[in-house]
């Protein structure tokens, strides 16, 4: 018996969808709906008041939630709107005007994260692209032989985007250790899926979001900053929360905090912070190694079923390289998918990937069968076109 099912039921949505896109937006916990009266109340309620009472010292308490979950220690996160932002911050650290200014990364890098260094070049960043022989894996000694003396940042995902392939992080610190660089483990498609450590890891920086496999919702991103550096380096993009006494509104420079809140800025998003709660506490009740061990499994079954119909997987067929979801590349791929959606069978299409599909803790074998079967009927059927044709029409 599969004992994650109990939680089925704490997820509204799995009444009525196929729920296999917990990639891209986790299922919502019933209990959001609590916790959005509880802002709305303590807003309506309290006031302004609200802000001592509890609002100000929420992203300490979130973050502290987050931390088990990759391996860090209470106080060590900061929070923030999204990862994109979290890499900003990072950023903003430090010079790119010296030697040292080259920031390495991978084709497969999630392309915010690229549009994101691509404009750092305007400030003196030289950026390194390290091609990659498929859309399925990184070339890790071309990633190593890239990261030099001059290397200042290597933003990285733990886990590909498009492919779901886990990237051999360490061996990527070490060698950046080892040049004087420094390490940015974007963590998004990892934490809630995969059992993660960065303290054991030794990296300098992780950054992910609550949105995907923690069931969190958007809105709310964190920063893990080495306990070595997060005195030592001073993020210019920064604001009242990373003041040491945010409330005597001093004019002039700051006084910058020593802890995780030095890597804060302005006023958080507190609806997001109420609203990811009731996810991390369930993630960290399930446990990630339990998540784990059964994604393997469902994992395994769709890239059997999707192989033994023809069907392309861009996807690593070794359970310890691949994360939570399979891409599957069938005919048609981004028709089919649309033709899924409209039958409450949830995934989604990415280019060179193909139909992404990721089932979570929740789900059942037989929502794996029921997705491909379905994309097997769409594709002899032709009931794709017949589903563009009919909104031509309409």
């Amino acid at each position: 018996m599969d004992e994650l099912l109990r939680w089925r039921g704490e997820f509204p949505i799995l009444d009525r969808t196929t729920y296999m896109i917990s990639n891209s937006l986790g299922a919502m916990p019933r209990r959001v709906y609590d916790e959005m009266r509880a802002y709305a109340d303590s807003w309506a309620e309290r006031g302004v008041r609200a802000w001592e009472e509890s609002w100000w010292e929420m992203a300490t308490r979130v973050g502290d939630k987050i931390a088990p979950l990759i391996g860090a220690r209470a106080g060590e996160i900061s929070l923030h709107q999204n990862v994109t932002l979290t890499q900003a911050v990072i950023s903003s650290c430090f010079d790119f005007h010296g030697p040292r200014n080259k920031v390495v990364m991978v084709e497969l890098e999630f392309p915010s994260i690229q549009y994101f260094y691509h404009e750092q070049r305007r400030h003196g960043a030289r950026v390194e692209v390290v091609p990659t022989p498929d859309h399925i894996r990184i070339d890790l000694d071309k990633l190593l032989a890239a990261i030099d003396e001059t290397t200042l940042l290597v933003p990285i995902s733990q886990v590909l985007f498009r492919s779901s392939f886990i990237v051999d992080a360490r061996a990527i610190i070490e060698r950046a250790h080892r040049v004087g660089a420094y390490v940015i483990l974007d963590a998004f498609q990892a934490t809630g899926a995969i059992p993660l450590d960065v303290r054991s890891l030794g990296v300098d920086f992780a950054v992910g979001g609550v949105l995907k496999w923690l069931c969190g919702g958007p809105g709310v991103a964190y920063l893990y900053v080495r306990e070595d550096l997060r005195g030592k380096l001073r993020p210019s993009l920064t604001g009242w929360m990373a003041h040491e006494r945010p409330f005597a509104f001093e004019t002039g420079a700051i006084d910058a905090r020593e802890d995780s809140f030095r890597y804060m800025n302005g006023t958080p998003h507190i609806p997001a912070l109420f609203a990811c709660q009731p996810g991390l506490d369930i993630l960290n009740e399930v446990g990630i190694q339990a998540v784990r061990e059964k994604s393997r499994g469902l994992t395994a079954r769709l890239m059997d079923g999707a192989r033994s119909r023809g069907w392309r997987v861009n996807t690593p067929e070794n359970a310890a390289e691949r994360a939570g979801t399979v891409s599957v590349e069938c005919p048609h791929a981004y028709e089919v998918c649309r033709e899924l959606l409209a039958r409450d069978i949830l995934v989604d299409y990415r280019p060179k990937a193909g139909v992404r599909i990721s089932p979570h803790f929740y789900n059942r074998e037989e929502e794996c069968d029921v997705t491909l079967a379905q994309m097997e009927e769409i594709l002899k059927t032709g009931a794709w076109g017949k589903h563009a044709a009919a909104v031509r029409h309409a």
